[in-house]
C-alpha cells in the first residue's frame, strides 16, 4: 500500500489548493517521485529548468476523476485539469520549465515501457537532450477490478502465480480475440529487435517476462544452461499501465545488488509453458545471482502494443579508493523540513567515505531558500558528531571577499589545503611563474622557516599565491563576491577577484615589490599597533612616524624610523595605552620613506601589467586611495600607478569597511585570519 496518499505539499509545487485538491492523486504522486528520482541521479532539478528534456508518461485512466466529478453541486471545474491523464507530461514540463517533447502514452499494460521507447527514440533524433519517464496507477474504484474479473483477468485470491500450473485464470498464448496475446507477433517483436541491435538474443542471462506465455524458441536456439525468468507480477501484482517501469526499476535494483529476487508462488510448471518442461526456460524460486550483464523486459499491452527492452549492466565501478579514511571533509545540505535535512546529514555520516554520495547531496543543496529554507554541515570522519541545521530566510545575503596583507604568512601555510587538487593545481601554475626566478614555491609553502617568511620576496609571493588558489578554489564552487576589499598588499588579491590581473601578473607583481624592497637601501624603519584612533594618532605621533594603517576605529598601525617607532611605544604604554611592534622586517610601510621605491617599482609593474590596465569594477572598494580621488585617473584602473601608490600611502581598510553591508557574508582570503578580530568589531 501507498502511505499518505491524500497528502501533497502544493506549495513546494506552485500548485494552488483548489487544484491540489482536484489533483488526481497518480499526477501528484508522480510528481514527488519525479523530483526525488532527478535529485537521486546526482541532477539538480533547478539546472535542468528551460533545458531541452522530454516527458514521456505512461498511464491508462483515472479513477479519481469520476470520484471528483460525480456531484455536479461540488463541481469547480479544476478535476477536469487535475485528472486528465493527456496532461500528466504536461505538468512536468510546466512545473520544471522543460522544452523538450512532453506527452502521455496509453497502451495500457505496455504504456510505461512504450513512454521508455518514445524517449529513447527522441533522444536519438535529437528532440531532446534529457528525458524524464515515468509511468503510474493508483485503484480508487472497486467497477475497475469487477471488470477484470468478469474478463477473467483476475485471480480469486489476489495471487499472481506467473508460470505456475496453477492457473487460475489464465491460459498461455492463444488466438482468441484482441485481448488476447499473439505468440507468433510476439516472436517476430523480439527477433526484429534482436537483428536491430545486432545481439544474439542467446546471451541473454535473464528476462523478466509479462507473464503471458511467450515463445522460448527466441532465446534458446542455441542454449547451453535455461533462461532464467521471472515476472514483477508475482512480487507485486499487476502494475498495469506502471508495469514495465516497475520491471526495469526491479531490474535496475537486482543490478545493483547483483542477484535477481525471487519468483513468488511459482510450485510447478504450467504446461502451456513448453520450455519449462523441456528445461529451456527455469523460473528463479529464489533470490539468484546475476548470470551476466546483459538482460531483458517484455511488456504486453493487451490490445497488442507490445514493448521488449534490453538491459546491460554499467560496468563502471566507483571509485572510493583514492579517498583518505581519516581525511575530515565537511557535508553541507538543505532540505524542506529540519528532519529532512538532519536525515540526509545522518546518512551522509553512516556513509562518511562514498564520495559518489556526497558529490550527489552537494549537487542538490543548492536550492533557492523559499523552498529549501533548512541549512545544515557537519563533519565527516571526525570525532565530534555533531549536526548543525538552520532556518534560513529568502533574504539573498551579499558575499565580500576580504584580502589580508602583512602578517599572515607561517610555517606550513596551504600545507592541508595542498590535499585539494584545484587548490594545488593553482599553486602548481604559479610554481611553474617563479622558477625562472629562482624561487621554489612548493618549498617555502612545506618546509620554510619564519626566518625565510621574513624574506619580503617570499612572504609577499606566498600570500599573492595562496590568495589565487583560494580564490580559483571559490570561484569553482560558484561563490563570487558581489564586493572586494584589500589590505595593503592585499589589493593585488582583490586585482585577481576582480579580473584586472591574471594569476600570471598577480604573483610576478607581488615578486617585485618584494624585489624592490629588498635592493633598495632604505632605512631601518619599524611599525607598531597602536589602540588610537586616526585623529589621535596624527595629534600624538612624533613628527618623523606617521599613522599608516587606519585598521579600525581605534586600530591604527604606525610607520617610521626603528628607533623612534621604539621609543614612542614605550611612551605609549606609560600613558596606559595599547601599544605593540608588529613584524616588518624592518621596513616602514606605507609611509613617505617607501617613495625611493617608486620609481624602480613601476618600472618592473610596467613589464607586468599588460597595457593598457584594465579597469576596476565597483565591486572593488579602494583602500589605498581616498574616496575623494575615485574618479581620478590614479584610481580607476589596476594599474602601475595604483599599485605603487598602494605601498607608498596610508592604508585606509577603516573606510572601505563601511561600505560593507550589515548583512554581508564576509569571506577573509589569507593563510592566517588576521583580520578576524577586526571584522568582528566594525562590521
Amino acid at each position: 500500500k501507498l502511505k499518505e496518499i491524500d497528502r501533497f505539499d502544493a506549495a513546494f509545487f506552485n500548485i494552488h489548493p483548489k487544484r491540489a485538491h482536484n489533483m488526481d492523486p497518480q499526477l501528484r504522486l508522480l510528481l514527488e517521485v519525479t523530483y526525488e528520482s532527478i535529485c537521486d541521479a546526482g541532477m539538480n532539478p533547478i539546472k535542468l529548468k528551460g533545458t531541452k528534456t522530454g516527458v514521456f508518461i505512461g498511464t491508462s485512466g483515472s479513477d479519481a476523476q469520476n470520484a471528483f466529478s460525480s456531484d455536479p453541486q461540488t463541481l469547480e471545474g479544476y478535476s477536469m485539469t487535475g485528472c486528465a491523464t493527456s496532461k500528466f507530461a504536461n505538468r512536468f514540463s510546466y512545473f520544471f520549465d522543460f522544452k523538450g517533447p512532453s506527452y502521455t502514452v496509453d497502451t495500457a499494460c505496455s504504456s510505461s515501457l512504450l513512454a521508455l521507447d518514445c524517449a529513447l527514440n527522441a533522444l536519438r533524433n535529437g528532440s531532446c537532450n534529457a528525458a524524464i519517464v515515468g509511468g503510474v496507477n493508483l485503484c480508487f474504484r472497486p467497477q475497475t477490478s469487477v471488470q477484470f474479473l468478469k474478463l477473467q483477468m483476475l485471480s480469486n485470491d489476489g495471487i499472481c502465480r506467473a508460470f505456475d500450473s496453477n492457473e487460475t485464470n489464465t491460459d498461455g498464448w492463444k488466438k482468441d480475440g484482441i485481448t488476447f496475446p499473439n505468440g507468433e507477433m510476439q516472436k517476430n517483436l523480439l527477433e526484429n529487435i534482436y537483428k536491430e541491435i545486432h545481439l544474439d538474443p542467446n546471451r541473454i542471462g535473464y528476462v523478466e517476462a509479462h507473464g503471458t506465455g511467450t515463445r522460448a524458441e527466441v532465446f534458446c536456439s542455441k542454449r547451453d544452461q535455461p533462461l532464467l525468468i521471472g515476472s514483477t507480477k508475482s512480487n507485486m501484482g499487476h502494475p498495469e499501465p506502471a508495469s514495465g517501469v516497475a520491471a526495469l526499476a526491479k531490474l535496475l535494483i537486482a543490478i545493483q545488488d547483483g542477484h535477481i529476487p525471487a519468483n513468488l508462488y511459482y510450485n510447478s510448471p504450467n504446461t502451456d509453458i513448453p520450455g519449462l518442461s523441456d528445461g529451456r526456460l527455469k523460473v528463479i524460486t529464489a533470490k539468484t545471482k546475476l548470470p551476466n550483464n546483459l538482460m531483458s523486459i517484455n511488456s504486453f499491452g493487451f490490445g497488442g502494443a507490445n514493448v521488449h527492452a534490453v538491459l546491460e549492466a554499467n560496468s563502471n565501478r566507483k571509485e572510493n579508493e583514492n579517498l583518505s579514511r581519516n581525511e575530515i571533509r565537511l557535508a553541507f545540505a538543505c532540505a524542506r523540513t529540519i528532519d529532512g535535512c538532519e536525515n540526509i546529514l545522518k546518512n551522509l555520516k553512516k556513509y562518511e567515505n562514498n564520495i559518489e554520495l556526497q558529490a550527489l547531496i552537494i549537487e542538490n543543496s543548492f536550492h533557492p531558500s523559499h523552498t529549501h529554507p533548512y541549512r545544515g554541515f557537519t563533519l565527516l570522519n571526525s570525532s565530534d558528531s555533531s549536526i548543525i541545521v538552520k532556518k534560513c530566510n529568502n533574504e539573498r545575503r551579499p558575499v565580500w571577499f576580504v584580502f589580508s596583507g602583512m602578517g599572515t604568512q607561517w610555517s606550513g601555510m596551504g600545507c592541508d589545503l595542498m590535499k585539494l587538487k584545484l587548490f594545488r593545481q593553482s599553486i602548481e601554475r604559479s610554481s611553474i611563474i617563479l622558477k625562472k626566478y629562482n624561487i621554489d614555491l612548493f618549498k617555502l609553502i612545506l618546509s620554510s622557516t619564519p626566518r625565510d617568511l621574513d624574506h619580503p620576496i617570499n612572504s609577499f609571493v606566498n600570500i599573492a599565491a595562496i590568495q589565487i588558489a583560494l580564490v580559483d578554489c571559490l570561484k569553482t564552487m560558484g561563490i563570487e563576491p558581489d564586493g572586494i576589499v584589500g589590505h595593503s598588499v592585499g589589493e593585488l588579491g582583490c586585482a585577481y577577484a576582480d579580473g584586472c590581473f591574471t594569476a600570471e601578473e598577480t604573483i610576478l607583481a607581488a615578486y617585485f615589490r618584494g624585489k624592490c624592497i629588498q635592493e633598495a637601501n632604505l632605512p631601518a624603519g619599524g611599525m607598531a599597533a597602536v589602540g588610537l584612533t586616526w585623529e589621535e594618532c596624527k595629534q600624538m605621533c612624533p613628527s618623523d612616524i606617521v599613522p599608516a594603517c587606519h585598521n579600525a576605529i581605534d586600530t591604527v598601525t604606525i610607520s617610521g624610523p626603528k628607533q623612534s617607532i621604539e621609543k614612542f611605544v614605550e611612551e605609549l604604554k606609560e600613558k596606559k595605552i595599547f601599544a605593540k611592534e608588529v613584524s616588518c622586517n624592518q621596513v616602514a610601510f606605507h609611509s613617505h620613506y617607501m617613495i625611493d621605491i617608486a620609481p624602480l617599482l613601476k618600472k618592473c609593474l610596467e613589464n607586468v601589467i599588460i597595457n593598457p590596465p584594465k579597469k576596476r569594477s565597483s565591486k572593488w572598494i579602494s583602500s589605498s586611495v581616498p574616496e575623494n580621488q575615485w574618479n581620478t585617473s590614479l584610481a580607476l584602473t589596476s594599474s602601475p600607478d595604483y599599485h605603487v601608490n598602494n605601498l607608498c600611502s596610508p592604508v585606509l581598510f577603516q573606510e572601505a569597511l563601511q561600505y560593507i553591508p550589515s548583512n554581508a557574508i564576509v569571506i577573509e582570503l589569507a593563510p592566517h585570519c588576521l583580520l578576524l578580530a577586526i571584522l568582528k568589531r566594525s562590521l
